[in-house]
């Protein structure tokens, strides 16, 4: 009797235990559903590299995926009916979003059983908790704990794993959108796997020493193909030797990764809300002249060089390098006085990676408001940060064309040139003000 695998944040066929569990059924259709809610709420350029990511699958598959269009508890019933599907596999998604939505597809189904199987993370949430079963609210403990609890081996699948049912028989497919997007990396299970192995081989030895400066190839370029399951992170580690410097402070970021997939798990409202509520009273800016300042934010156009830098590698790319992430956050809550939530809905809006845990509770880290938070006091210079991080100013100069022939890169002294805006706070000022705001709260 067949099986549906229905595809989501596991668009791959190594690794993925999903796909075994489904092969003990015998026949397989693979499927994939376009969610028009989904698409909706996605930038270009995460769509783009989910497009991607499908074709390369479909071609993995020699043209055996299904991919339709509509809302998941409509379509993935319709197809388990017609094929007379004994159940539907699934990788477990954990975000409210994907449980609200499988809590549907579940009771649509009615007999057919919907059969988790694994999920993207190496620990999946809800796994590392306190020994009272409470879970944690603090990274170094959880970490602690998740480094006891470990992980699977990878599972041992490939595409000759299952027999495929050829979906052309079955029924009508719609076409991959293709937004059109340059992205500058190609997507897809091949394309992860051959950028790991780059990585590994380049990179990763250095990866302590590297991974903050903007101005290197120190960091993995992974987060898009760990946002759609182009390869597992298990895949990922499996040959590495966890105690060289590099890969555990590799480890630590994939740490990382599970532990704010485990708060959205925990605190589903998070997504959009202040994780610690006392910051629900904390006075942030609104109206024209805010909304200005937003704007200039997004253009990189602030006359902060980091800042600006960082703002049109976004906009240009879909990335920008975590250092320059935590720092732009910084100045748009803390020196401009706005809303984490409009920042967080930006980087979702731009970023190929985006994704609703580490995006959101990273911004809440910046702002202070989150779990294990960085204290509101603690307000990044971005001057002193550019010196810091970019000395020479290769970054700078990178994304800023005005500043390309800059003695003074940083512009600490002389001139500005000409074409670039003034500064549009005084940092000195906005520090003061952000921490008289932070005193505020509860007064």
């Amino acid at each position: 009797m067949p099986a549906l695998l229905w595809f989501r944040r596991d668009l791959r066929l190594r690794d993925h235990p999903a796909l075994l569990a489904a092969a003990e059924s015998g026949d397989v259709l693979a499927c994939f559903v376009l969610d028009p809610r989904l698409e909706k709420s996605s930038g270009r350029r995460r769509l783009q590299f989910l497009s991607d990511a499908l074709r390369q699958l479909r071609d993995d598959l020699d043209g055996r995926l299904l991919v339709t269009r509509g809302n998941a508890e409509e379509q993935i019933p319709g197809v388990a009916h017609k094929i007379d599907a004994t159940a539907v596999h699934i990788s477990e998604d954990f975000a409210p979003y994907g449980k609200r939505r499988d809590e549907k597809v579940r009771a649509a189904l009615g007999s057919v059983p919907l059969v988790a199987t694994g999920s993207p993370y190496l620990v999946s949430p809800g796994r590392v908790t306190k020994d009272d079963g409470e879970p944690y609210k603090v990274f170094t403990p959880f970490l602690r704990k998740w480094r006891e609890v470990g992980w699977r081996k990878p599972a041992q699948s490939s595409a000759d794993s299952a027999r495929w049912l050829d979906p052309a028989r079955i029924v009508k497919q719609c076409t991959i959108p293709d937004p059109g997007v340059e992205l500058g990396f190609d997507a897809g299970e091949a394309a992860a796997l051959s950028r790991w192995e780059q990585f590994t081989g380049d990179g990763l030895d250095r990866y302590a020493q590297d991974r903050d400066r903007p101005n290197l190839p120190g960091t993995s370029r992974m987060s898009a193909h760990l946002k759609f399951g182009t390869i597992h992170p298990r895949t990922m580690l499996a040959t590495m030797n966890l105690r060289t410097q590099g890969v555990q402070t590799y480890l630590r970021e994939l740490a990382f990764r599970d532990f704010y997939a485990a708060v959205l798990h925990h605190w589903p409202a998070s997504a959009w809300r202040n994780w610690n509520s006392d910051f629900d009273d904390i006075e942030t800016d609104t109206g024209a002249d805010a909304d200005h300042r937003f704007q200039a934010w997004k253009a990189g156009e602030t006359g902060f060089p980091i800042v600006d830098a960082g703002m049109r590698q976004l906009r240009e790319t879909g990335f920008m390098h975590n250092r320059v992430r935590m720092i732009v956050a910084s100045f748009l809550v803390k020196d401009l006085h706005l809303p984490w939530q409009w920042g967080a809905q930006w980087f979702l809006d731009q970023l190929a990676d985006g994704d609703m845990a580490s995006n959101q509770h990273g911004w809440q880290w910046c702002a202070g408001c989150g779990t294990d938070a960085a204290p509101y006091f603690r307000v990044f210079n971005p001057t002193t940060q550019g010196e810091k991080f970019d000395s020479a100013g290769d970054y700078i100069r990178r994304w800023i064309p005005e500043l390309s022939t800059a003695e003074d890169v940083h512009l600490r002294k002389g001139e500005r040139p000409q074409g670039y805006p003034a500064p549009i706070v005084d940092q000195r000022a906005e520090r003061a003000e952000a921490l008289r705001r932070y005193r505020s709260i509860g007064s």
